[in-house]
């Protein structure tokens, strides 16, 4: 009885409680109105950003990369992490040999003394080199080393023969590190390297010619990330 009561003395009251309007959705419409204009800030504040990064990297581009050391050929893979040098030459007993060459990118640094004592001064950059050696005479067979390019040094890690056109073994016996063969063979090895052209001046090129492809290659990431913002 005591709700009934309190309902009859509410009664008066009950018409006048607000009722849903119908202009409700505008409401909603409102807010997806100012999220999409916020979303809208951030893109535009990211373009600008971008464009500002691409503008000054065309105004300081590094100086341009050398020709290559005769009669090495780039073949550049644009968009990739990674360059390609070959040249084919007549091996001593006269049969062809081809000389391939992938570098990286810089992928390492080391501080500027070698001992890892670091000077103050800038650090040397490390570029990773594979260096492949193969004859026509022998095609299911390549010469491998594995080479670390300082920018004015060109340093053997490994060697070992690679075959090819095969079942590869699950863990290839790659011999012992460069630097634990005997000195004599050292010798032999950085003489014939030396031969086919790869040596000190190849690993000055390619840090020459990484640094601009290091350049390029940023500039058309950034061209490619504000194509994708502006669609």
């Amino acid at each position: 009885m005591a709700l009934a009561r309190r309902l009859l003395r509410l009664s008066p009251h009950l018409g006048t409680l607000p009722l849903p309007s119908p202009n409700s959705s505008n409401l909603i419409g409102t807010r997806t109105y100012i999220s999409d204009m916020r979303r809208s800030a951030f893109v535009d504040r990211l373009l600008r950003s971008v464009r500002s990064e691409i503008s000054s990297l065309s105004n300081f581009a590094p100086p341009p990369s050398p020709p290559p050391p005769t009669p090495f050929t780039v073949e550049d893979r644009p968009g990739e992490q990674w360059t390609r040098l070959r040249r084919v030459f007549p091996a001593a007993e006269g049969e062809e040999e081809e000389v391939r060459v992938d570098a990286t990118l810089v992928d390492g640094a080391l501080p500027a003394s070698r001992s890892g004592a670091d000077t103050g001064g800038p650090p040397r950059l490390h570029i990773s080199v594979n260096v492949e050696v193969s004859k026509a005479a022998r095609p299911g067979v390549v010469l491998t080393f594995e080479c670390s390019a300082w920018p004015d040094e060109m340093e053997v890690r490994r060697v070992f023969p690679v075959r090819r056109g095969g079942p590869a073994p699950v863990q290839q016996y790659i011999g012992r590190q460069f630097s634990e063969l005997d000195e004599e063979m050292q010798s032999a090895v950085q003489d014939y390297l030396e031969q086919i052209g790869v040596n000190d001046d190849l690993a000055a090129f390619l840090h020459a010619y990484m640094e601009n492809k290091e350049h390029t290659e940023l500039i058309r990431w950034l061209k490619n990330i504000e194509c994708h913002i502006k669609k």
